[in-house]
């Protein structure tokens, strides 16, 4: 084993090394403008990947892991962009990494540079907190993010991406010292897309409009992708460099006050990020490319020649690489410490496999051993850095797999939308949701807080869509027209809240939002949807925006909904949920169907029983309680009023 593979396996046990624009205090070494040979020599101890400050600020120290390549220079403001002798990276001793120490620098000047990798690669530094690019920049509002650097035209020939530094960049200051977020039983997850949820695609509205969320009682907000993504205007899942922040959306400073200001609110924030793959603009991928081939080349010491599943997109990272463990930890507790986050939800999270599936997926899901051990390593990395760290995975691997993995505080997410847009249509019995998994016993995991069920995510058709244009109808009860249909999907949240476990709601479900997923008049898939806020003056959006908020605070604030005392029958038109707790037991009924139905309810007991929406109660003298329902007629009842 040699010294740099040691470094990685300590790595693993211990805290994974620094990332770029460290800070210390001290110099380690170096004299003059610029301190760097060819000749085998050990990065300094204690500096970490990218750039390492010392000096206060007056140098700095480059540090990039590029095994195998002959030579690498620094090029930037600093230098004039020149290329020479003079500013040559010295190797380390077992050729792994290139640095240099650069003295001379104002603190407080912004600099521009990029690596020159044997003499004509030129890349942007793998481990940037910001970039320029000169085919987006131009098009970030001076509103979201002002005083963008000028990109270094003519510099060189520089025309690509380009990494950007600064030691005295505007500090932050947190009002929020310690948060500590819901349990897993009570998390109810908020996704939303920032381009999407607020017209100027901006943190700092983001924040302001977050009593929005906080009125809807939600404890926890999920970010599609923020860090850098190629272009503007996209979901993120393009993810190019890992530790920047995608300047679309606003600054560091504005980003951090909007975590702050969540914490400050009692909502975790949980980021979306893709350590799957990467695309063509990384820097890691171009390092090690094979032309001919369009791919990357054998000896990149981070990702895969070929893709080893069917729903790959970019060019896919091998997580049995110690090179990638290692920089995949360091992207982990950069955004864990930088930005105090929350969580992880981590796309397409079943792609962390060296199993070749070509195009089957059902081969693809099956068990894959060296999978879960890549998911445990992980799981437990971040777990050491914050035990109450959510880890939560797009997996749609086995149940065995999966339960293997939620057994040990990982939580998976569990798509309920074929049976949700089934039954809000009116065609209730098809699919079961006994079969799709609501209630975790059909997923073999030992508790119900290791599965985030929903209705509506991302990459789902929306309910109310489907009830306006495929919904059932019966003599003049018909689903297609918005007050049925959005009532339907009252009797829906209904249904998904009173079970337990997770729940995550998709931005503006909570109000029937019905543009379709594929809308091609706003650019189909991946296209910019309209937030239509003007949505909440309708009465009928109004009302299913309440519905969603009380069964929220139910569930968070009756320990009945995390009981793990239950029957449910989910499989008719008429469907039933019973939770038991000795501080309160619920009923829950409503009929899917779009004709009136006869109902026999087996309550727990007899007795009085609260109907939680009318305000009314009903007297069960024998059981079971026979009940008619009207299409679309649902109850949630209780042994004592539920409390708010």
């Amino acid at each position: 084993m040699n010294m740099r593979n040691l470094y990685l396996l300590l790595a693993g046990i211990l805290l994974v090394g620094v990332t770029a624009c460290k800070k210390t205090p001290s110099s380690t070494g170096g004299s003059g403008n610029v301190t760097g040979t060819s000749t085998g020599k050990d990065v300094p101890a204690g500096i970490g990947d990218g750039v390492t400050f010392i000096n206060n600020g007056a140098s700095a120290i480059f540090n990039i892991y590029a095994p195998g390549k002959k030579s690498v220079t620094i090029l930037g403001d600093f230098n004039s962009w020149t290329a020479g002798t003079k500013y040559s990276m010295t190797n380390s001793t077992d050729g792994t990494r290139w640095w240099i120490q650069v003295d001379g620098l104002n603190p407080s000047t912004e600099y521009a540079y990029e690596y020159l990798i044997d003499g004509n690669l030129k890349v942007a530094d793998p481990y940037s907190h910001k970039i320029l690019d000169s085919a987006n920049d131009q098009y970030i509002p001076t509103a979201v993010y002002p005083n963008i650097k000028a990109y270094p035209s003519g510099q060189g020939g520089t025309t690509h991406i380009v990494s950007d530094m600064q030691y005295n960049a505007p500090a932050y200051t947190w009002k929020t010292a310690a948060f500590t977020p819901a349990e897993p039983k009570n998390l109810v997850v908020y996704e939303l897309l920032v381009r999407d949820f607020v017209g100027t695609h901006s943190y700092q509205t983001l924040t302001d409009t977050l009593n929005y969320l906080v009125n809807l009682g939600v404890n926890a907000v999920e970010l599609m992708p923020i860090n850098e993504f190629e272009g503007n205007d996209s979901w993120g899942y393009n993810s190019n460099f890992m530790f920047a922040l995608d300047k679309y959306y606003g600054q560091p400073n504005d980003y951090k006050a909007f975590v702050d200001a969540c914490h400050t609110k009692g909502i975790a924030v949980i980021q979306d990020i893709v350590l799957e793959d990467q695309f063509g603009s990384s820097p890691m991928v171009q390092m090690y490319w094979n032309a001919s081939a369009q791919q990357p080349a054998a000896n990149n010491p981070w990702f895969d020649q070929t893709n080893m599943h069917p729903d790959a997109v970019g060019y896919q990272l091998n997580h049995q690489s110690t090179a990638t463990q290692y920089f995949t930890k360091n992207v982990m507790q950069y955004w864990m410490q930088e930005y105090k986050i929350d969580g992880f939800r981590f796309d397409e999270a079943k792609g962390f496999t060296q199993t070749n599936s070509g195009t089957s997926e059902a081969a693809w899901a099956a068990y894959d051993a060296s999978r879960v051990t890549t998911w445990e390593n992980y799981n437990s990395y971040m777990k050491s850095i914050n035990p109450n760290f959510y880890v939560i995975l797009e997996y749609f691997a086995g149940n065995q797999e999966q339960s293997v993995l939620g057994n040990q505080g990982m939580i998976m997410w569990n798509n309920m939308s074929s049976a949700g847009e089934q039954a809000t249509m009116g065609y209730a019995t098809n699919p079961s949701w006994d079969l799709s998994g609501l209630f975790y016993d059909n997923d073999q995991m030992a508790t119900p807080y290791n599965l985030v069920d929903y209705f509506e995510s991302h990459d789902e058709e929306r309910l109310q869509f489907k009830n306006e244009a495929y919904g059932n109808s019966s003599g003049s009860y018909n689903v297609t027209a918005l007050a049925t249909g959005l009532a339907r999907d009252e009797m829906g949240a209904v249904f998904m809240f009173s079970s337990p476990g997770p729940k995550m709601v998709w931005q503006f479900g909570e109000r029937g939002y019905d543009i379709s997923i594929n809308d091609a008049s706003t650019g189909g898939r991946l296209g910019d949807k309209p937030p239509h806020w003007e949505y909440m003056s309708d009465p009928n959006r109004h009302h299913l925006y309440q519905v969603y908020s009380r069964m929220i605070r139910y569930k968070i604030n009756n320990p009945v909904f995390a009981s793990t005392k239950f029957s449910y029958n989910l499989s008719g038109s008429v469907k039933f949920i019973q939770m038991l707790d000795p501080t309160n037991n619920i009923e829950v009924v409503g009929n899917f169907d779009v004709v009136s139905a006869q109902a026999a309810v087996s309550f727990p007991s007899t007795g009085t029983w609260y109907d939680n929406f009318t305000g009314n109660s009903i007297t069960v003298s024998s059981l079971p309680y026979n009940i008619t329902l009207a299409p679309g007629e649902y109850h949630l009842f209780s042994s004592t009023p539920l409390n708010l």
